[in-house]
């Protein structure tokens, strides 16, 4: 355990010894992956502006771009072995921040178009408003799970904002919603059924497997 936080679970190798594939936690701060979640947190900042001046070619770039790097970020932590303590909660923070100034954009931008789409906007937040304080209650913590589900709502996230900026379809944005939405009500039940904090939560599945393990 890491500062109350629960490390991944060690499985047994034949000689009865931890296998040494399982990644390793620490508490150090200037790491790659963090570096690239403080540049999504102040690229989430400069988006705010951008969005007042009306300039949506240079906020859909830049955020096509700071969404890349919450990519790359977890990708550098598992190859550079660079899995930090509060690494997954400084994700978990300017991810926030990229779709808090996202939904700001948005609505400045488009808030016309979206005037229609008002229950599909709304669930998104409010899911997340809802999961983060139960959270917060629990454990006196951001939640910082990371599961596969949120992985996927990335992704669709990313195309909504290409296609809306775009003007193609409102189709992906709703879908992209209503997967956040699932995320967010997966990452509740995970808080439910988690004794303790825990970061990097596969899923519900592996939540409800390791409840138990210290």
């Amino acid at each position: 355990m890491v500062d109350g936080v629960t490390r991944p679970q060690q499985r047994k190798g034949e000689n009865g010894n931890p296998e040494s594939d399982q990644p390793y936690i620490s508490n150090r701060l200037l790491t790659v992956p963090n570096l690239l979640c403080f540049m999504r947190l102040a690229g989430s900042i400069i988006l705010i502006p951008i969005a007042l001046w009306d300039q949506q070619k240079l906020f859909l770039w830049l955020f096509i771009f700071l969404a890349m790097t919450d990519w790359f970020d977890g990708k550098l932590a598992i190859l550079l072995n660079q899995r930090t303590v509060i690494g997954a909660q400084l994700d978990s923070w300017a991810d926030a921040a990229l779709y808090a100034a996202l939904l700001f954009g948005v609505v400045i931008i488009h808030g016309e178009t979206l005037r229609d789409e008002f229950i599909w906007v709304i669930a998104a937040p409010a899911t997340y408003l809802i999961s983060t304080a139960a959270g917060f209650w629990k454990y006196r913590r951001w939640p910082s799970y990371h599961t596969r589900a949120a992985k996927t709502s990335w992704f669709l996230t990313l195309v909504a904002a290409i296609t809306l900026f775009t003007g193609w379809s409102l189709w992906p944005l709703r879908i992209a919603l209503t997967a956040i939405a699932l995320t967010n009500l997966e990452a509740l039940c995970i808080t439910i059924i988690s004794p303790r904090w825990r970061a990097d939560v596969t899923s519900i599945y592996h939540a409800w497997r390791d409840r138990d393990v210290d």
